[in-house]
């Protein structure tokens, strides 16, 4: 495999903002981990899936529940097997090697070539997480109690944290983090990513889609605003159904609900709130001299 190359100018399948690929090499160059934030479907995960291939480096994911500890990124221990081995006077009992399971942490430390690391949704584990990790992140190494060996990164891993601001993250935490906010993307950056996933889509189609898409974004109590990934797949049904420009033009978020709004509605609280709308324009519409 080939060096990684030391910048990240974005790929062909991700459109990345002049700031975002500051904030990306910033953490390179500092080896700092790069902590992303931003509303969800703003591409954070596909970041570090796409730094991987830009800079030609293997990509090692570690998807956080709420039920994760710090330390299942190191290794965990399975003594329940061991004891049975024990009781079945199996060979394999007398090294503790057989009964460590490496984590995402110990295999980015040991990898043969520089790594991305992604800890993706830090925020979804309990608030002591990202505290119990400090020392492995800032020293690249830990300790293996059961061996009395250091795993100890040989080359230093780019670290990549999502989070979706569901907690706050710990000052210490924070401090030894580069921070980017990924904000929403506006009109002309949005364009620019629905070509890439749909290269020759007619270009009224997408003015139409996106006037009504930002405009659902901004329609007051809103309850989930529809993501980047979300009028993706709105697009994508909108070609498959062949859905003429001037029909999203005359269904405004504001009169009646858009085509399709499956894609872009996620709970009964938004779609009742649209209906409303639609009742309120309609009895607008017929009141006389209107």
């Amino acid at each position: 495999m080939k060096r990684p190359t030391e910048r990240f100018e974005g790929t062909s399948n991700y459109i990345a903002t002049d700031d975002l690929k500051i904030a990306v090499n910033a953490a390179v160059a500092l080896e700092r981990p790069l902590l992303i934030k931003g509303e969800p479907g703003t591409g954070k995960t596909v970041l570090a899936y796409e730094m991987a291939a830009a800079l030609n480096a293997p990509l090692i994911t570690w998807h956080i529940k709420s039920t994760t500890k710090a330390h299942n990124g190191l290794y965990e221990y399975d003594a329940v097997s061991r004891l049975r081995d024990s009781q079945l006077g199996d060979e394999r009992v007398h090294d503790v090697r057989n009964y460590l399971k490496p984590g995402k942490l110990w295999e980015a430390f040991t990898s043969p070539v520089r790594p991305v690391l992604l800890i993706d949704e830090i925020d979804k584990a309990d608030i002591e997480f990202p505290n119990d990790l400090l020392q492995e992140l800032d020293r690249m190494e830990f300790f293996v109690h059961e061996t009395g060996e250091t795993i100890r990164a040989g080359i230093r891993p780019v670290v990549v944290i999502t989070s979706n601001n569901e907690k706050e993250l710990p000052d210490a935490f924070l401090r030894r983090c580069f921070f980017h906010f990924i904000r929403f993307p506006d009109d002309q950056t949005m364009k620019a990513i629905v070509d890439v996933h749909f290269p020759g889509i007619k270009p009224r189609l997408v003015s139409e889609a996106l006037k009504t898409f930002y405009e659902i974004r901004d329609t007051p109590g809103l309850k989930k605003k529809p993501s980047t990934s979300e009028l993706l797949d709105w697009l994508k049904l909108l070609l498959v159904d062949d859905v003429d420009p001037a029909t999203l033009r005359e269904t405004s978020p504001n009169k009646l609900i858009p085509p399709l709004h499956g894609a872009l509605l996620k709970n009964e609280q938004d779609v009742h709130l649209f209906e409303r709308l639609a009742f309120l324009n309609r009895r607008e519409g017929a009141r006389p001299g209107s």
